[in-house]
């Protein structure tokens, strides 16, 4: 497996200009020849697809939701970032560039995460030109807030819905080219297998998840925008439809995945509260600018919030890491919490919860500002708690919400299969070990938007591609391959349900590949999975036909690639012998128990090559800072 990078060469502020003037170009008369599939449809897929189409391809565009408008970007909250410096508080795009980078504990590119704060600025003027409600300040001008692991405020929001508001307008934008003619839409169509021909990616094989039926569709060049695989875990603040299915498929057909073990747990949602929950509730880090983390300093403590006085409380984050408090990065802020829990000092059943108190936000500020600024979150909150957090602190744990492993891709967001472009939050580019908070919405619209639009005509520019339609016999395979997956499912008729073998997974992952790894845990789970894997494809009830709407069945499918896919992640984080952001082997730790890099050895994105039934192979894909030093990440 080759691993080219591409990035250019020269200063770093240069790179992103000079490679765009090196870009072939496809004519706008030669484009409608053209023909893209785009599978997914939300912030990048959307807005991948609309550029692409706005540009004049042929677009085919692919979701399994019943509409754009459900994927699972409408659930993010608190912002978007961007280094518009609007708050004249010293922010520039080499700060962004910078806080990113250590963000993600340097196991990032250089060129890719300058790239990403090159373009953010682009990405509001683009939003706000569609019209999305951006929070304005009493003179008009856009209002900001700040997020972990920034000393400034550059975030963007939509009071807490930030996700949905922008959705809606790259939804507006993909509905304008559908409307158009120019994009082809296939809502509740799910990928089931990716169709190479000749060594590049030339279509896809979905199936209607209305009729049951079987399609093939053929392309000049694929698009994958799938988002992330964070339901391994069974329980997480994912959409219960996101799945690693579509960048499996990849996977097993040749494109590397790179860094599995490097996921993502949000400091602030809503804890578990009983063995018989599906998902888990995000509380946006945005709260975490007026909320203060606590928890009683005495262990035990099982006294109501307000009945414990201010000099027995322990503000952790505020103590430990005084520089940024509250909003210490995500990764430091849950290790953090539950540090605490595991000291005895959690709150709320079982002890598995600290508090997110807002009472000195409104001694401050008054209730009415909170209500301005969070009144959508806090009502959530209270339907799901029954709490009111206007008048009790809100309790929040740690969980799954993201991750920054995905499919390899080089500066042009193509992995090493070729006519494979993939992006979001399904390529693993630009967040390292850790990303911080709103920037999964930049990445998603600066790929989609500003990125892909120019590399993807260099690469068709460039292939010299044989005519190929949906007769060809490699779709044929792929058709053959995806129908016998589903009736061998549906063949087991055994007794125990999908939901059941999820959730067995998910308990091993979270428990050997949380929050905390070690490699004793991680061996065990390595075979354990496998164990479980064989279990289902002997046991497994999928009720129902294939040739019908059977979500049962598309559960199974989905399950059955999480079965093989932990197994990666978990041999991931057995070969990482250091800790590194969101990835804290305990063997690993400063003695003021950070995470300790291991930069001799680990300065690098690992990238896992598909080897059928023999073990897969790890590549290495060295990291060059050339801009920034590499330092031990403090944010005390």
């Amino acid at each position: 497996m080759k691993l080219d990078a591409r990035i250019p060469g020269g200063p770093l502020e240069d790179k992103w200009d000079r490679h765009r003037a090196d870009l072939r170009l496809v004519s706008p008369a030669n484009k409608r020849k053209f023909h893209v599939i785009v599978v997914g449809s939300g912030l990048a897929g959307a807005s991948a697809a609309a550029s692409l189409a706005e540009l004049g391809y042929q677009v085919s565009c692919f979701c399994f939701q019943d509409s754009p408008r459900r994927a699972h970007s409408i659930a993010a909250q608190g912002g978007i970032n961007a280094a518009k410096n609007y708050q004249n508080d010293g922010d520039s795009t080499w700060r962004l560039f910078h806080d990113t980078i250590k963000g993600g504990d340097f196991r990032s590119r250089e060129g890719n995460v300058y790239r990403l704060a090159q373009v953010s600025g682009s990405i509001i003027d683009q939003c706000v030109a569609q019209g999305v409600p951006f929070a304005r300040e009493y003179g008009g001008m856009l209002a900001n807030r700040s997020f972990g692991g920034a000393q400034v405020s550059r975030t963007f929001y939509a009071r807490g819905q930030t996700g949905q508001q922008l959705l809606i307008g790259a939804y507006q934008a993909l509905e304008r080219m559908i409307g158009r003619g120019a994009v082809t839409m296939y809502s509740r169509h799910e990928m089931l297998e990716l169709v190479v021909v000749s060594g590049r990616a030339r279509g896809i094989v979905a199936r209607d998840l209305v009729t049951g039926e079987m399609q093939s569709f053929a392309a000049d060049a694929v698009v994958l925008a799938t988002g992330g695989y964070g339901n391994v875990f069974f329980l997480s603040t994912n959409a219960k439809g996101c799945n690693v299915t579509a960048a499996y498929r990849a996977y097993k057909k040749g494109a590397g995945f790179a860094n599995p073990c490097f996921t993502q747990i949000h400091p602030t949602c809503i804890p578990v509260s009983g063995e018989y929950q599906s998902k888990l509730t995000l509380m946006s880090e945005s709260l975490r600018n007026d909320g203060r983390v606590w928890v009683p300093k005495a262990h035990g403590d099982t006294r109501g919030p307000r009945e414990i006085p201010e000099a027995e409380r322990d503000y952790y984050l505020e103590r430990k890491y005084p520089s940024f408090g509250n909003l210490a990065p995500r990764d430091i802020a849950s290790r953090a919490a539950k540090e605490a829990c595991d000291d005895g000092r959690g709150v709320g059943p079982g002890g598995r919860g600290v508090y997110l108190d807002f009472s000195s936000a409104i001694a401050r500020l008054g209730e009415h500002v909170i209500r301005e600024r969070y009144d959508n979150l806090f009502e959530m909150y209270e339907r799901i708690t029954a709490e009111n957090p206007y008048k009790v602190p809100m309790r929040i744990y740690p969980a799954v919400h993201y991750t920054m492993g995905g499919l390899w891709v080089d500066y042009n967001l193509m992995s090493t299969l070729p006519g494979l472009h993939v992006i979001g939050e399904a390529n693993f580019s630009d967040h390292g070990a850790n990303r911080l908070g709103a920037s999964a919405l930049m990445q998603g619209l600066a790929d989609g938007y500003f990125i892909l639009p120019y590399t993807i005509g260099d690469y068709l520019a460039g292939a010299k591609l044989d005519a190929v339609d949906a007769t060809h016999s490699a779709f044929r395979e792929a058709e053959q391959r995806a129908h016998e997956r589903l009736q061998a499912l549906l063949a087991v008729d055994g007794a125990r349900s999908v939901d059941s073998f999820h959730k067995e997974l998910g308990h091993v992952m979270w428990n050997e590949a949380g929050m905390a790894r070690n490699r004793d845990g991680l061996i065990r789970a390595l075979q354990r999975i496998p164990e479980i894997r064989a279990e289902f494809w002997q046991n497994v009830k999928v009720p129902g036909a294939a040739a019908t709407l059977n979500q049962s069945l598309e559960k199974a499918g989905r399950v059955a690639d999480f079965l093989e896919f932990g197994e990666l992640l978990c041999r991931d984080a057995v070969e990482r012998e250091e800790s590194c952001g969101g990835h804290f082997r305990t063997e690993y730790q400063t003695p003021d128990g950070e995470a300790q890099r291991d930069d001799a050895r680990f300065t690098h994105a690992a990238v896992w090559e598909y080897r059928g039934d023999d073990a897969p192979i790890r590549h290495v894909e060295p990291l060059e800072f050339e801009f920034v030093k590499l330092a031990t990440r403090s944010y005390r």
